[in-house]
């Protein structure tokens, strides 16, 4: 009789086990069931792998020396309770073997838990995660269901909680951005839920997610109670700070940062002066306008817009009147060093960040509840966030930002004392 590996058996033991238990034994059965076959799928993958042969093959050929020795019994426990694993053995191989992965898998139990909570965050309903789950029990039961499914990807949940409390003193913060994502509830049909995100590049050149919070209007005192919460949380003055042009956010900005450089995102600023050209045009008028965006300092920008504007008001009045509006937000980038320009001239940061939310988001048209909506949209972004690259802040960098700071110091006395002369003045 030849030897069946212990994935086949489990694989066995997992259709035989719906019989006389009910749905909450079957489940928990199947879960274990299934979790012991993938690890022990995987130890046999690893045993295959050292040994350059399957489990039925016989040695020879290119094969490495060395045989299968059986198996010991070993325990793993998990949420789901203790499983008994059969680790296979090896012998007589020219060099020991290590089996690093069961030495892994002990330090880390959650495997199952940990694969169904970034299948959710990545892409999958907690229906795709049951169907692709019912794989480990031979495609008839899922070895989660999904109200199970919901249960593990709460960590989420509790991710976000921590993550909305956190400290934020410890940000050196240079440039911040601010922006908003919206989703359909279930709970109101026609309406959609505001979620406000702002994110930052510290000093050290990393882009770090800030915070997330529920704004329903995106209005003035939706944004002014979310920057609020970042000064308490105590997020340090940043130098600039880069949205679109809502009238509330600007104006929210300009509440809580006045004496910070508020840039108007050239991706939402480009997009709305284009739109009022004819699509046969626009060709022709873009390269004046990125002219204008990409100038070598702001002097010579504002130079040049006014010049486009000239050139073109008759043409594309509404164009160039969108062009003016908000000119020195438009051009506030160029007060930056160079090699920082188009990474804070814009928020598409977490606009790409957004579209992989809104594909996730169509697996789920509306979402049952504020809570479900917040979770998803904080684990896309939040995994998206690690994979973001630095910015380079070199010597001469931070000379150029040090130059700026204390030239918009000065800016602030000089202001002062003028105003102070005023007074003064008004008084005699």
């Amino acid at each position: 009789m030849r030897r069946i590996p212990r994935g086949e058996l489990l694989a066995q033991m997992a259709h035989e086990a719906g019989s006389g238990l009910d749905e909450g034994e079957l489940t928990g059965e199947l879960l274990r069931l299934g979790a012991r076959k993938l690890v022990q799928e995987l130890l046999e993958a690893k045993v295959t792998d050292f040994l350059g042969r399957g489990h039925y093959e016989r040695g020879g050929g290119e094969g490495r020396a060395g045989y299968r020795n059986g198996y010991k019994a070993r325990r793993l426990d998990t949420a789901e309770g203790r499983l008994f694993i059969d680790v296979p053995q090896v012998r007589d191989t020219e060099e020991p073997y290590d089996n690093e992965l069961w030495e892994s898998m002990k330090k880390r139990t959650d495997v199952l838990e940990g694969l169904v909570v970034e299948m959710y965050a990545r892409g999958l309903s907690t229906r795709d995660i049951e169907d692709a789950l019912a794989d480990l029990s031979g495609g008839e039961k899922s070895l989660l269901s999904k109200s199970s499914v919901s249960r593990l990807t709460e960590s989420l949940w509790e991710e976000y909680e921590a993550f909305s409390k956190r400290d934020l003193s410890g940000f050196d913060v240079v440039y911040l951005f601010a922006d908003a994502v919206y989703e359909s509830l279930r709970r109101q049909v026609g309406m959609k839920e505001g979620i406000l995100v702002t994110w930052a590049i510290l000093s050290d050149g990393s882009k770090v997610l800030v915070s997330m919070a529920v704004g329903n209007k995106e209005s003035y005192e939706d944004w002014l109670e979310h920057f609020r919460d970042l000064v308490s949380r105590g997020l340090p003055v940043p130098l600039s700070v880069t949205t679109d042009g809502a009238p509330g956010l600007t104006k929210a900005v300009e509440a809580i940062w006045p004496e910070t450089e508020r840039i108007r995102c050239w991706f939402h600023k480009m997009g709305n002066i284009l739109d009022k050209v004819p699509d046969s045009e626009r060709h022709n008028l873009k390269p004046y306008i990125e002219a204008v965006r990409d100038a070598p300092d702001l002097k010579t920008g504002k130079a040049m817009a006014r010049s486009v504007i000239e050139e073109f008001s008759r043409e594309y009045p509404s164009a160039m009147k969108c062009l003016a509006d908000d000119l020195g937000a438009s051009l506030a980038h160029l007060n930056f060093p160079p090699v920082h320009r188009k990474s804070i001239r814009t928020t598409n940061l977490v606009e790409r960040s957004f579209v992989e939310e809104r594909r996730r988001a169509k697996v789920i048209p509306r979402f049952r509840s504020e809570k479900e909506c917040l979770k998803l949209v904080f684990a896309t972004l939040w995994r998206a966030s690690e994979r973001w690259q630095r910015v380079r802040f070199s010597e001469v960098e931070r000379k150029m930002i040090e130059r700026y700071r204390e030239g918009r110091k000065r800016e602030k006395e000089e202001l002062k004392k003028s105003r102070a002369g005023k007074v003064a003045a008004n008084a005699g």
